[in-house]
């Protein structure tokens, strides 16, 4: 299954009485799908998957499900901290017609290396479709090796992984040292390029809700061996993915979705909107970005 270059890890939208807004999720996938979007991870981090009740996370699911209808693959995050619940429920999304289940390395429990072999081994073995792995040390506290992820990656049922570590010498050696038909994802919009550079099948990212098509453009450029384009790409676009997680996530995509296309920026507790300060930021932030793309795109003509 070809997951693209550019998968989206996407949001959920939410009503200003903080229910699940289902006519907004279905407007911004058909965002998705028109700005370079390749594939869909639902239920993840920026999903806000923390503060959906599992009848919402299924609702989120089979609502994204019947608006993409087939055009892409969709990715259900499944994982938890623990394991039965998270076969339990990969079994209960695989059966909505997902094409593939993201399980992220448990959190709080801090297991070692041996028990994240387990751990995930177990949950393959149960899986009827193909798992993404995703290591985000960041939040989940531990950090599964590069030893662990080429172990991994030698199950049949384990097809990707999206490694959010920012550690490139690890991501190398998890490159170098695994399976050959296993791909590895940036989980860090930032490291789009040098990883895709170095043997990354692509990012999922937060930030292609608002620049997918140039960050479409960023990896065109390199695979046309135009190198010098790339990274032009890659400069105007590291303040802008550096500007998305300055506040937690994903409390300034939201504002930018909403500030450039009307969706909603509620988010649940307990996150906040960003405040006025913040959002002045952005602001700024975008207007550089826009006058930048701009003399890039002058230049690209010429």
């Amino acid at each position: 299954m070809n997951l693209g270059k550019v998968s989206t890890a996407l949001i959920t939208p939410f009503t200003s009485s903080g229910e699940v807004d289902v006519n907004q999720l279905q407007k911004i996938v058909e965002h998705l799908l028109q700005s370079g979007t390749e594939s869909i991870v639902v239920n993840g981090t920026t999903a806000e998957s923390p503060v959906l009740s599992h009848d919402e996370k299924v609702r989120v699911i089979q609502t994204v499900l019947n608006q993409v209808a087939g055009r892409v693959p969709v990715i259900a995050g499944t994982g938890s901290n623990n394991t039965a619940q998270t076969i339990a429920f990969t079994k209960e999304v695989e059966a909505l017609g997902v094409d593939g289940c993201m399980v992220v390395a448990p959190y709080y429990n801090k297991p070692n290396q041996r028990s994240m072999i387990a751990h995930f081994t177990a949950i393959a073995d149960a899986a009827t479709k193909p798992l993404m792995l995703y290591n985000i040390p960041g939040r989940s506290v531990v950090n599964m090796t590069a030893d662990t992820t080429a172990e991994l990656s030698k199950h049949a049922n384990i097809h990707w992984m999206k490694e959010a570590s920012g550690d490139v010498g690890q991501i190398t050696q998890i490159l170098h040292k695994s399976s050959i038909d296993f791909k590895v994802y940036s989980g860090d919009d930032g490291l789009t390029l040098p990883l895709y550079a170095i043997g990354a099948s692509g990012i999922v990212s937060v930030a292609s809700h608002i620049v997918g098509k140039e960050m479409q453009e960023m990896i065109q450029a390199f695979e046309q061996g135009n190198h010098s384009l790339a990274r032009a790409y890659h400069q105007l676009l590291q303040p802008l993915f550096d500007g998305l997680f300055t506040s937690p996530n994903p409390t300034v995509i939201k504002y930018a979705l909403g500030k450039l296309h009307g969706f909603s920026e509620d988010v649940r507790l307990p996150l906040v909107p960003l405040s006025a300060e913040e959002k002045a930021n952005f602001d700024t932030l975008w207007a550089e970005f826009e006058e930048g793309r701009n003399k890039l795109t002058r230049t690209i003509q010429d």
